[in-house]
């Protein structure tokens, strides 16, 4: 019996990169940090946190002289949520530290 050639045909499925804005910060007691995304009207962003101590969060944007928060969470060690834009804003993901806390954490498409 004689043996046929196997031949082997691969095919490379080039995975679409999910870009992910990872972070990992030390926030002083009465600090803040920001972590900040344009977005189009109807755009979402999926985020995912952890504190090591109770942090202040919110999602917020600037129009002139106001502050709107579309998310306002108090004393929270941690959230994972998926997150719309109503309007095509600028919005910035912020965390308030009453204590010294480790906030670590990833805002992806």
């Amino acid at each position: 019996m004689r043996a046929l050639p196997l031949v082997c045909l691969a095919f490379a499925t080039a995975a679409v990169a999910e870009p992910v804005q990872k972070f990992s910060v030390t926030v002083s007691p009465g600090g803040h940090h920001e972590e900040c995304v344009k977005l189009d009207k109807g755009e979402i962003r999926n985020y995912e946190w952890k504190a090591s101590a109770a942090a202040d969060f919110n999602i917020h944007y600037h129009e002139g002289n106001e502050v709107f928060y579309p998310v306002k969470k108090d004393a929270a060690l941690e959230d994972k949520a998926m997150f719309k834009a109503k309007i095509a804003q600028d919005y910035c993901w912020m965390w308030t530290a009453k204590t010294p806390a480790k906030i670590e954490g990833r805002i992806a498409k």
